[in-house]
Order: structure tokens, then sequence, then C-alpha cells
């Protein structure tokens, strides 16, 4: 499998397109806040790299002056109902490149938009940053050599820069879960020293009760 970048397609459109435009979400989503892809957030394990995300308010402030002015297009089948997983799962069951976990082009929200007219691109953009935000799209990225279009066909060479990106994200997921482990140990060792220093009180106070 090819790996992907860490800066999404979408964050790496608005990137390479501030003269042509883009769009991002957070995570390659990979990752929102560094777990929120896996709560919600980065993380993650979207059409969009980490640097995505940053970008994204920019691009939806854009795409909501547009949309005040473009004529209406068909709503799909209960697109504002959809939650941004619900509709990652839709993308992973019709596009390769979703089901897959390739390497997104630059610009792949442009691409979902025109398959699928009418989606929320405000849950989009969250669906995007929950799968490019993904340990496993991260981990694609970190080698990825190319990225690819909906439909599985090879583009666009992957930067070392984008690399790079993903390489510093998957080191920030493992430092931090390292980081929680380890909080987690040292919780349990003072609740079992609590206990303990608990149960040795009880004992004294019952053998002087008894005298």
């Amino acid at each position: 499998m090819k790996s992907m970048n860490t800066i999404s397609p979408v964050a790496a459109s608005n990137e390479a397109t501030e003269n042509t435009s883009a769009t991002t979400v957070p995570d390659t989503i990979e990752s929102a806040a560094a777990d929120t892809a896996e709560t919600g957030a980065p993380a993650a394990d979207a059409a969009i790299d980490a640097p995505a995300a940053d970008t994204a308010n920019d691009a939806a402030a854009a795409d909501d002056a547009t949309a005040a002015t473009a004529p209406p297009a068909t709503p799909a089948a209960g697109a504002d109902a959809q939650s941004p997983r619900a509709l990652l799962k839709q993308l992973q069951q019709q596009f390769p490149a979703f089901r897959d976990c390739l390497p997104l082009a630059i610009g792949i929200d442009k691409q979902v938009v025109a398959r699928l007219p009418g989606l929320n691109r405000k849950i989009m953009r969250a669906a995007l940053g929950i799968h490019t935000g993904s340990m496993r799209y991260l981990r694609a990225m970190e080698k990825a050599t190319v990225r690819y279009d909906l439909d599985g066909t090879p583009g666009a060479e992957v930067t070392d820069t984008h690399r790079m990106h993903a390489k510093e994200q998957l080191q920030q997921r493992f430092k931090k879960e390292a980081e929680r482990k380890k909080a987690e140990r040292d919780a349990a060792v003072q609740a079992e020293s609590d206990r303990k220093r608990q149960e040795k009180l009880e004992q004294l106070a019952s053998k002087f009760a008894r005298r």
C-alpha cells in the first residue's frame, strides 16, 4: 500500500493553491487535536492532511461565501443528517482511495464535492480530518511517493516535506500515548499505596478500639 502525506491533500491544496485555492481538514486527519482524530478530533486514524486542518477554517469561509451566490445544488440523500464518521464510512465504501487508505490527491475535497453534489461541506471536512489524521493514513503518508484521486489513479508525487510532516505527527502520537500510559501506571501505583496506608490506619484504629 502506498503511504500518504501528513499534510492533508486539502491542506496542501490550500498551501499549493493560495494562487488557485484549496481545502483541508484537521488530522492529517492525523488529527484535530492530538487525538481528536480518534476521539472526534486528531486525530485519528481524511481527505485533508494535518496542515490542511490549519487552513480548513479559511477555506470554509470562502466556500460559504461562494455558496451564498451560487445556485443551490441538489442535496445528496440525508447529506445534512450524516455524521462525519458515517460520511467517512460511505467514502470508504464508494472510493478506492479511501477504502485502501491511499495518499490523497491535493484538493481531494473538490473531487468529493463533484461526485457527491449537495454534500454538507463542514461534515465533509470533518470526515476528511478524521481520515487523514488516523494512524493508518499517517503511516501510509510517512512512506508515500505518489498521491491518488478518488478512483485510485496515481497522480502527483508526495513531497519530502509532507512525508516528514506525517513522520512528526506519528512521533507526537507515540509520545503522547507513552505519556498517557505512564500517567495511568503512576496513578495505579499511587492508588495502591493509598489503599495499603488506609488499611493500616484501620487496623491500628481497630486495635486501639479493642483496648
